[in-house]
């Protein structure tokens, strides 16, 4: 994480010198108050005559320094944040990008919820790590070091006093770090667990209402957030036992030096109490820059925890990577399959594509038919490199899928999937996501070629329309369209049609198939549908059975050769359903 660091090293470097002015003012009051004890009230120096004069000069150069501290104190908070927040910022947006370049088995492998835990609370824990360091470093070195050497010059015996008491400091503060050091990882891992069961009921909460799981996920959530305030309670734990022990070594230390200070003035050494008021003064920054240094270390153990997690994702090289190919092809809309197998990286092995071989031509129209499970969707997911193939190879436009830049092979192909996924955001904003540069016009024809342009001028505000989150303002119907529309506007080579019209009835599905047929005859089209009535009118269907082809042919050549085929087409459509598209 150094380089997202160094690039604000100017900030860290002014940090600690303001806070060297801060703390050196903070050195200086001590003494003046000696001075206004010893020969203001007092008037050591004078005969036992106190100087009224001394106590307002002096209380101005206290009232001065702590200004001036400050001052310095400001600056450096000042330049501490700048460092920090900006190194945060980076850091987060490099983690970001990081996870859109994950591939969809390394995004399942973190999961969501850890992944918004790490770019959520991990950043979080590393930037306070990175502010405490700046200014708690320095501030509680020189506590610790100049006040040491204050009180060596006011007597030794305070500084030996003082000094007595930071063995026994320091192995405490070492025992309970290595307590709680490993606890820190465990709670990110528990944080995640609840970001999880979180996201999940957000996002799945009509299922959640319509099962009436309320109450079963409300247990599941109380179990992970129980967890997760157990692992809590026991660091807050360790870490309350070592504030009082602190506190007690601290107090008796003062008392320790009062008492020497006592046995010096009876001695008459040359000791006078306010020697002894300023030796106190310092016994509490030096000690109270111990303690602070054991909290340093606490915020550092916890944000080290949290950077290894970051360093995962950061460090995590993408699957799925680009290739070398970014010029022009001589063919367009081609999709060719050779001897293709694929098993998914964590299904244990288990083949879902076997010896997949077909060639799609341009501008041709092609239906995926098979029953729940047979592979359709994977299939397709190969094409725009989703995934890779196990074994064999795809291409497009005559170049392996491999060879591509990811985003000029992307480029090529537009989706509308059956899940449709929407933004928080207009509906012309999400439907624009299929071209930033189009024109008002071309996003109207896109809809109407989707068939929504009919429900969109029904709202209130037309395209304008706020679609609520995950679309929940929308019918399924009204979705599916929105993301046909999409991809219609995407204009690209090939278009990719999974199951996208199921929840459209079929009057509309076979409108919106006859106006896309008009409107983009001359590009290739893959429909997968469950429906024959769907994709009958392709020219060319493939069966897809137990994730191998059964047959690749017209429709009137299926129903004469293919037993399945014809099982399907029996099963699904009685006499009175003729042709759609």
């Amino acid at each position: 994480m150094w380089k997202y660091f160094k690039k604000y090293w100017f900030f860290a470097l002014l940090a600690p010198i303001f806070m060297i002015g801060e703390v050196s003012m903070d050195l200086l009051q001590p003494s003046l108050m000696n001075i206004i004890v010893d020969d203001g009230v007092l008037g050591l120096s004078n005969g036992g005559t106190g100087d009224l004069r001394i106590i307002l000069i002096t209380g101005l150069k206290m009232i001065g320094t702590v200004a001036l501290g400050g001052t310095f104190g400001v600056l450096c908070g000042v330049f501490t944040n700048l460092c920090a927040q900006n190194f945060g910022n980076d850091l987060r947006k490099r983690c970001f990008s990081g996870i859109m370049n994950l591939s969809f088995e390394q995004t399942d492998k973190f999961s969501t919820g850890s992944l918004v835990t790490r770019v959520t609370n991990d950043i979080t824990q590393v930037q306070n790590m990175v502010s405490m360091c700046i200014r708690g470093f320095v501030r509680n070195a020189m506590f610790l070091i100049g006040g040491t050497f204050c009180m060596l010059k006011l007597n030794i015996s305070f500084g030996i006093t003082a000094l007595c008491a930071l063995p026994m400091l320091i192995v405490m503060i070492v025992l309970f770090i290595s307590k709680v050091n490993p606890m820190f990882s465990l709670l990110q891992d528990k944080l995640d667990k609840v970001n999880s069961v979180m996201q999940e009921n957000v996002a799945g909460a009509r299922v959640v209402k319509a099962y009436v799981k309320e109450k079963y996920e409300k247990t599941r959530f109380s179990k992970a957030n129980n967890d997760l305030i157990s692992t809590q309670l026991r660091i807050l734990l360790l870490i309350s036992y070592l504030a009082p022990l602190m506190n007690i070594i601290m107090n008796l230390t003062v008392v320790a030096v009062i008492w020497v200070g006592g046995i010096n003035v009876r001695n008459n050494s040359g000791l006078t109490p306010g020697n002894i008021m300023a030796a106190i003064t310092y016994v509490s920054q030096v000690l109270g820059g111990v303690m602070m240094i054991a909290n340093l270390f606490q915020n550092i153990s916890r944000g080290s925890a949290s950077a290894k997690r970051l360093n995962e994702v950061i460090n995590c090289l993408p699957d799925i990577s680009d290739g070398d190919f970014d010029g022009d092809t001589p063919e367009k809309g081609t999709i060719e399959f050779n001897n293709v197998v694929f098993a998914y990286p964590n299904g244990n092995g288990e083949t879902v594509l076997d010896d997949i071989s077909f060639k799609i031509e341009s501008g041709e129209t092609v239906g995926i038919l098979g029953v729940t499970g047979c592979g359709k969707s994977t299939l397709v997911s190969l094409i725009p490199r989703f995934y890779d193939v196990t074994g064999g190879e795809v291409k497009v436009d005559g170049i392996n899928v491999k060879d591509y830049k990811l985003t000029l092979l992307r480029d090529k192909v537009a989706v509308a999937l059956q899940k449709s996924e929407l933004f928080s955001d207009t509906i012309k904003g999400n439907i624009l996501w299929g071209n930033d540069n189009a024109t008002e016009e071309q996003i109207i024809e896109a809809s109407q070629i989707a068939q929504a342009d009919g429900f969109i001028n029904e709202k209130e505000n037309g395209y304008d329309t706020i679609v609520a989150e995950k679309g929940a303002s929308l019918s399924g119907g009204q979705k599916q369209r929105i993301s046909i529309a999409r991809a219609v506007l995407k204009n690209a080579e090939i278009m990719i049609f999974d199951d996208s019209t199921s929840a459209l009835d079929l009057k509309t599905e076979s409108d919106l198939y006859k106006a896309l047929n008009e409107k983009t005859n001359n590009v290739t089209k893959i429909i997968i549908a469950q429906r024959i009535a769907s994709v009958k009118n392709a020219d060319r269907i493939i069966v897809l059975d137990s994730g191998r082809i059964a047959a690749f042919d017209t429709h009137e050549n299926l129903m004469k050769n293919c037993d399945i085929y014809r099982d399907i087409y029996s099963s699904q459509l009685s006499d009175d359903v003729k042709g759609v598209m």
